[in-house]
C-alpha cells in the first residue's frame, strides 16, 4: 500500500514510530561509545603473574572510574601503564597486579609466618600462590614506605610475578583502572574480590 492510500493517522503513528526507533538505536550506540571509550575496557591477560585469580587468556572488565573519581583501595586489582622499564620489548604498555600498599603505607615482609604487613599489620592472603613447601610470600624481606601520590603492587603468584619488589613504586596517575570482573573464558566467568575481610582491618599510616 502507497503512502498515499494510507490513512493520515496512521501515516502519522508509523512515521512516529520509526522516529523513535531510530532515536533508540543512536542513544544505545552513543552510549556503548561512551561506556567503551570512558567508563568501562577490556583487557587480555598475557601473564601467569595473577594466577590463580587470573590465568593467561582471561579478559577482564575494567573500571575506569578509578582512580579519577572512585578511590583507590588496599586489595584491588589495577591495570596501569608501563612506569618505564617494567616490560620488554613486545609485551604492551599495560599490567595488572593487586594494591598492597596506598600512599603512606609502610609494607615489610616477612613476619615469623611468612606474611606481609601492612602498617604493622600481618595480612593473611590465603589467595596467593607460594613457592612449593614454602610459607613466605616473598623471597627476601624488604621494609618500603610508600611515597605520596604512589602504590606498592604486587602479583598474587608472588614467585612469578616482576612486580614492586623488582621495580619500585607505581605513580597513581599511570593507573588505568580497577578489574572487576573476570569475563572469558565463559567457563571463568566471576566478579573479582579485593578481599576486604583481609584489607579492610590493615589501620592507617
Amino acid at each position: 500500500m502507497s503512502d498515499e492510500a494510507v490513512p493520515e493517522p496512521r501515516r502519522r503513528a508509523r512515521w512516529k514510530f520509526l522516529r523513535d526507533l531510530a532515536i533508540i538505536v543512536v542513544v544505545a550506540l552513543l552510549a556503548s561509545f561512551l561506556v567503551k571509550s570512558y567508563l568501562v575496557r577490556s583487557f587480555f591477560i598475557p601473564s601467569l603473574s595473577m594466577a590463580n585469580t587470573l590465568l593467561v587468556g582471561d579478559r577482564v572488565l575494567v573500571n575506569e572510574l578509578v582512580p579519577g573519581v572512585v578511590p583507590l583501595r588496599r586489595g584491588d586489582v589495577v591495570v596501569f601503564e608501563d612506569p618505564g622499564g617494567w616490560l620488554g620489548p613486545g609485551q604492551g604498555n599495560d599490567l595488572i597486579k593487586r594494591v598492597i600498599g596506598l600512599p603512606g603505607d609502610t609494607v615489610s615482609c616477612c613476619d615469623a609466618q611468612g606474611r606481609l604487613s601492612v602498617n604493622g599489620h600481618a595480612v593473611d592472603e590465603s589467595y596467593v600462590v607460594l613457592r612449593p613447601g614454602s610459607d613466605r610470600v616473598a623471597l627476601t624481606d624488604f621494609s618500603v614506605t610508600v611515597p605520596k601520590g604512589r602504590l606498592w603492587v604486587m602479583g598474587d603468584n608472588r614467585y612469578d610475578s616482576a612486580d614492586s619488589r623488582a621495580h619500585g613504586t607505581v605513580p597513581v596517575s599511570d593507573v588505568v583502572g580497577r578489574a572487576f570482573v573476570t569475563t572469558w573464558p565463559v567457563s571463568r566467568w566471576t566478579v573479582l574480590s579485593r578481599h576486604g575481610d583481609v584489607w579492610d582491618a590493615v589501620p592507617e599510616p
